[in-house]
């Protein structure tokens, strides 16, 4: 274990680091952590404003975002019929516009994202019934 000072944004802080040459180990600096409980709560707002809308998610088939991306066009509204290859949404990532399309037949019953929001890979964009 060597003890190191660092200082961020004008804060000391003490640490404890220890050396693992290639054989993993937990983390073992305790003090080190005391900086992060500021950064969470900017971060916590964010992370419950993302859950909120999956958590309205009901049942159906869910379209999610196959990777990270920006909303670039909504091709349907909530309550139309659509078909299997459907695009129902323009996605663009990697200055790419993707058409995503529904897997089934049925009626969009929820929309959960708007044009120009960011999405994360996963996340639920909108709901097939």
């Amino acid at each position: 274990m060597k003890k190191f000072n660092i200082t961020v944004n004008g804060k000391s802080y003490e640490v404890d680091v220890e050396e693992i040459g290639g054989v993993p180990s937990a983390p073992v600096a305790p003090r080190a952590a005391a900086p992060a409980p500021k950064a969470a709560p900017k971060s916590a707002p964010k992370a419950a404003a993302k859950a909120a809308p999956k958590a309205a998610v009901a049942g159906g088939t869910q379209i999610t975002a196959p990777m990270p991306g920006t909303i670039f066009d909504l091709k349907v509204n909530e309550g139309d019929t659509v078909s299997a290859g459907d695009v129902v949404l323009v996605l663009e990532a990697m200055k790419m516009e993707n058409e995503i399309s529904t897997p089934v037949d049925g009626t969009v019953s929820q929309i959960l994202v708007k044009t120009g929001e960011s999405v994360n890979g996963g996340d639920v964009m909108i709901v097939i019934e």
